[in-house]
């Protein structure tokens, strides 16, 4: 094997791992935002854990997070909680933040 095809399988692998992060953490996400979001449509315990579930469900209908909003935004409209579309955003932001650090503590 050359150094070529050494390196390229090094950066091959990196991409893999970096690819399997990059869903870890965008799953950790979608359920710390179905917990944020069940908080504020007043679910608690095992209803904020079964929402939480179902926004991490939605975010596999179709590439990117904004069937997560989608589904944020319906929920929020359906009960009259008035939450912006730039404070999901901003929200997701942030719990994706913590989403990478968790992981990369280990937790």
């Amino acid at each position: 094997m050359t150094s070529f095809d050494k390196r390229e399988e090094g950066f091959e692998k990196k991409f893999a791992h970096d690819e399997e992060l990059r869903f870890k953490a965008e799953a950790r996400r979608n359920k710390l935002v179905g917990l944020w979001a069940a908080g504020k449509l007043g679910l608690s315990g095992a209803d904020a854990d079964a929402y939480a579930k179902e926004v991490v469900a939605a975010d596999f209908e179709e590439a990117g997070h904004d069937d997560v909003v989608r589904k944020l935004r319906k929920d929020f409209d359906a009960k009259k909680i008035a939450v912006s579309d730039a404070e999901i955003q901003s929200t997701m932001t942030e719990l994706l933040a913590k989403a990478v650090a968790e992981i990369k503590a280990g937790s």
